[in-house]
C-alpha cells in the first residue's frame, strides 16, 4: 500500500511519480532520459535526489536521479517503493572487464555480484541479486528494435570506484585484492563494474518488486580505455522498455497470467 506522506529524502508523494521508476546515478542524466519522453515536468529537486514525471509512447514513467554509489540508491528504492513504485529500472554507464565488450555498447545485468555492503545490511551475502527476468526481456526488446549492440550478464556492483574495481588509487596505490579481483570476476565471465545494481536488485527482490540495470559502457578495463561515447543509448533503451513493461502487463492481465511468458506476445 502507498505511503501518502511525502517522502523525506526525495521529498515525493504517492501522486508524484509512476509505477516505473528510472534510477540513474548522475543528476544531469535527468534531462537525457526525459529528452525522448512526450513530457516531462519536475516534482521534486533535494539533495542528490532530483525526480521527474511524465509520459513515454503514452506511458507514464518517472526518474529520480540517485547519486553515487549503492547506500544513496537503497534510500531512492525505500522511499519510492513505500509511495507504490513497483518497477525499478537502474540507467547508468560501466566499465567493462570482458575484451569483446565494446565502449558504446550497453549492457543489461541479468544478476549481480554482490560487492557493496549496502545489500549485506538487508540479507546475508548469499542471497542472489537477481534481475527480474520481465525487467530483462522488456530491456532485451528495447534494445534489439533500437539497433543498440547490448550483452546480457552478471554485474559486479562495488562500493569503491578505485580499489574496489582494481584502479589505481592516489600515488599509485592499490588494494591487495584488487587486481586479483578484477582478474578473478573476468575469468569467471562477469561483464562489467558499477556501483548501484546489485542493491537495487536485492531490494526489489526481497520486496516482491521488479528491478534491472542497463548500462553504457564507458570504459574497456581491458585496454585502459575510456570515451564517453552512446550517452543516450541506456536512456533510450530504458524508457522503450518501460512501454514495453506496460503493454507485457496489459497482455498478462488479458490472459490471466501472472508471469510473463513465451507464450505471449507483443504487438
Amino acid at each position: 500500500m502507498a505511503d501518502d506522506t511525502t517522502q523525506y529524502h526525495l521529498e515525493v508523494g504517492a501522486n508524484d511519480v509512476a509505477e516505473t521508476v528510472l534510477l540513474p546515478g548522475d543528476t544531469e542524466r535527468v534531462d537525457r532520459i526525459t529528452a525522448g519522453w512526450d513530457d516531462a515536468e519536475e516534482v521534486a529537486n533535494h539533495r542528490e535526489y532530483r525526480t521527474v514525471t511524465g509520459t513515454h509512447d503514452g506511458t507514464p514513467i518517472s526518474v529520480t536521479s540517485t547519486g553515487i554509489g549503492s547506500p544513496s540508491a537503497a534510500i531512492a528504492v525505500e522511499e519510492l517503493a513505500a509511495v507504490g513504485v513497483e518497477t525499478f529500472v537502474r540507467v547508468g554507464s560501466c566499465g567493462t572487464i570482458q575484451p569483446d565488450v565494446e565502449i558504446g555498447d550497453l549492457v543489461i545485468t541479468s544478476g549481480a555480484v554482490r560487492r557493496e555492503g549496502t545489500s549485506t545490511e538487508y540479507v546475508r551475502e548469499t542471497y542472489p541479486a537477481a534481475a527480474d527476468h520481465e525487467v530483462v526481456t522488456a530491456l532485451v526488446a528495447a534494445a534489439e528494435r533500437l539497433g543498440h549492440d547490448y550483452h546480457v550478464g552478471v554485474t559486479a556492483s562495488t562500493d569503491s570506484f578505485y580499489a574496489g574495481q582494481g584502479r589505481e588509487g592516489f600515488e599509485g596505490f592499490q588494494s591487495p585484492e584488487g587486481r586479483a579481483l578484477y582478474e578473478e570476476l573476468r575469468d569467471a565471465n562477469v561483464l562489467n563494474f558499477e556501483m548501484e545494481a546489485s542493491a537495487i536488485c536485492t531490494l526489489a527482490s526481497i520486496y516482491g518488486l521488479r528491478a534491472g540495470a542497463v548500462c553504457t559502457v564507458y570504459a574497456d578495463r581491458t585496454t585502459d580505455e575510456f570515451r564517453v561515447e552512446g550517452q543516450s543509448r541506456a536512456a533510450e533503451t530504458a524508457s522503450l522498455a518501460t512501454t514495453l513493461l506496460a503493454q507485457m502487463d496489459a497482455k498478462k492481465r488479458a490472459a490471466g497470467a501472472d508471469r510473463w511468458h513465451a507464450g505471449l506476445s507483443l504487438d
